[in-house]
């Protein structure tokens, strides 16, 4: 063995440099900042958010080692996702212009319940040289040892808000259940009331009143937006500017006619906290009644299927090759008026001659493919087809009471089935055939001076038939009654006959739309007018 093998081996050891070793020390004191976080917004947890803020202050100031650089503090927020804590996020680029060398921390729930997010802010601090300690677990993340345990931690801390989140969406499925979910009062109308209950706002809700009484008048969403905007009125924010969106969820909340429909959307999991509108992948949970409606049940009904009409794309007829696509709020004509050569349906379009222009209905048919496909479809002035239909009505509706009889039965036919009408019809005429046979019977009774007890169980008979027909026909018309779609296009049809006001002196949009089914043009010029229900008249466009 060699001289230099056999000599003894000396470790000296070289100390770090301070400076070095501790960024941003300035003579050994640490600046220390602590961090702190509740989930909600209750009393129980507002005291506990101020009584962590006020146990760090107070622990950082007390000690000569450290020097206190701020409590960042994220209140009500929930912790599963990091990027939506402010003063977190605001603690970490801190951290990266070299501000902080240590941070105090409750336990891992405070910095994440997500074991990603836990690790990864973790790590980052560690490469920066900044220490995260976690008071509960007695852990200094810059140990030896901490990644092992901020990890199993951090995997704990994700079971928890997982078992936590489970918990909750029980406890709201419970509420659901028993129809005990809390109303919320983020939508015009309804304020909550001294008993606990919704109550109506009088004002807010005249305005919900007047969206909807628009809609069945024939305004489009934009026509009511301008509506509300021209005359100042406010949104439930204060705002006077009117979205589509905004107009669009009243027209189709189910509470404003008292109703209740729950769990319309649902988190997809405590982590992405990723909100989805619910296609059937959860059950949703329907309390009628639930509170004091706004518009009755029999609008807001009448308004969805409006709704439903108007987002469908109309066919008019089976020549037609051009359907109409999208539904016209400004002009009622867009939607009835009806080529009677090819079935498309006719568009506004204007002329220019001689520097002037009027306006004028086509074929759309004509318009956009030419005569080949249309050839005998005439052109109508606008003024003309508006006196044209005037006329028409004024004839249609001589007499509004004989009208209106019509219509029913029409309508009842159409919407209900022939075959319940037309045996209603009957029985009414057998009823009125044995009256009168009990009629005759009666007066044969009286003139007999003999044995009259064959007429009188002739007449118990007859009155026998009746009763049981007059059920059958009790049963018919509550069955042609019960039709909802049947009901709202006969009241809907009433209402506008029963305007005292009704005249067709001058054209009106909205009128012609709640009493007019379609409006045929013909070859030679002439309009066949079609009241709802099939009530027609013909006129000439001159």
């Amino acid at each position: 063995m060699s001289e230099q093998a056999q000599a003894k081996k000396i470790v000296t050891k070289i100390e770090a440099n301070p400076l070095l070793s501790k960024k941003n020390v300035e003579g050994g004191v640490l600046r220390v900042a602590a961090y702190c976080r509740v989930s909600t917004d209750s009393e129980d947890q507002l005291e506990s958010y101020n009584a962590q803020v006020t146990h760090y202050t107070e622990a950082i100031m007390k000690n000569p080692k450290w020097r206190f650089v701020k409590v960042y503090a994220d209140e009500g927020i929930t912790g599963t996702l990091a990027k939506k804590r402010e003063e977190f996020m605001k603690m970490i680029r801190d951290c990266e212009k070299g501000k902080i060398d240590l941070i105090l921390t409750k336990s891992f729930s405070r910095v994440a319940r997500n074991t990603v997010d836990s690790l990864r802010y973790v790590r980052k601090l560690k490469a920066l040289g900044i220490g995260v300690f976690f008071e509960e677990q007695n852990l200094n993340s810059l140990t030896t040892d901490s990644e092992m345990f901020v990890g199993l931690y951090s995997v704990m801390a994700q079971a928890e808000s997982e078992n936590i989140s489970a918990n909750v969406r029980w406890g709201i499925q419970q509420r659901m259940r028993s129809g005990t979910f809390a109303f919320h009062y983020n939508i015009l109308g309804y304020r909550k009331g001294d008993d606990g209950e919704p109550e109506i706002v009088p004002e807010e809700a005249e305005i919900i009143r007047t969206v909807y009484n628009l809609y069945l008048n024939g305004y489009s969403i934009r026509q009511i937006k301008e509506y509300l905007e021209q005359r100042n009125i406010l949104t439930k924010q204060g705002r006077s500017v009117w979205s589509f969106a905004a107009i669009s969820n009243i027209l189709t909340n189910e509470r404003y006619c008292g109703d209740m429909l729950l769990q319309k959307t649902f988190t997809e999991n405590c982590i992405t906290k990723k909100v989805k509108k619910n296609r059937g992948e959860m059950a949703k949970y329907f309390i009628a009644n639930n509170h004091v409606p706004i518009v009755s049940a029999e609008m807001f009904k009448k308004v969805q299927r409006e709704m439903a009409r108007r987002r469908g794309k109309r066919q008019t007829s089976d020549k037609s090759i051009t359907a109409l696509g999208k539904y016209s709020g400004k002009f009622a004509l867009s939607e009835l008026l009806v080529c009677g050569v090819c079935g498309s349906p006719y568009k506004r379009i204007t002329w220019v001659k001689n520097g002037v222009s009027r306006k004028v209905w086509r074929c759309l048919s004509r318009v956009e493919h030419g005569k080949k496909f249309c050839a005998g479809s005439p052109s109508l002035d606008e003024m003309k087809l508006h006196a044209a239909i005037c006329r028409g009505l004024t004839r249609l509706l001589e007499n509004k009471e004989d009208v209106l009889d019509l219509i029913v039965s029409n309508l009842a036919c159409v919407m209900t089935g022939e075959e319940d009408v037309l045996e209603a019809d009957g029985i009414v005429r057998q009823i009125g055939y044995l009256k009168q046979q009990v009629d005759d019977s009666i007066q044969t009774l009286n003139r007999t001076e003999g044995d009259k007890g064959k007429y009188i169980e002739m007449i118990r008979q007859l009155n026998n038939k009746i009763v049981v027909l007059q059920e059958r026909l009790d049963a018919k018309r509550d069955k042609i009654a019960a039709n909802p779609n049947l009901k709202a296009e006969i009241e809907d049809v009433k209402e506008a006959l029963s305007d005292t006001e009704l005249c067709f002196s001058q054209y009106d949009d909205v009128m012609v739309r709640r009493l007019v089914g379609l409006i045929r043009v013909m070859k030679d010029k002439s309009i066949v007018i079609y009241l709802k229900g099939g009530l027609n008249i013909t006129e000439r466009v001159e």
